[in-house]
């Protein structure tokens, strides 16, 4: 059941990839409206990884030498 809900998933983004180069090419209004639909979902999930990442931090050090 977790993999077909993951390729869902997986189809959903390539899809709305591919409408976001077309929209570039100059697509049809539907073409556009996925690719808008895409661009604002990315940078929610942008925003949620950033606050997530944020607040896991602690004050010490990393040590990635």
């Amino acid at each position: 059941m977790a993999v077909l809900v993951l390729s869902v998933v997986l189809v959903l983004v390539l899809g709305g990839c591919v409408c976001v180069v077309w929209a570039q090419r100059g697509g049809p209004r539907w073409v556009r409206g996925v690719a808008a639909v895409t661009l604002g979902m990315a940078s929610v999930v942008r925003f949620v990884g950033r606050a997530s990442s944020g607040s896991g931090k602690s004050g010490s050090s990393s040590s990635d030498d």
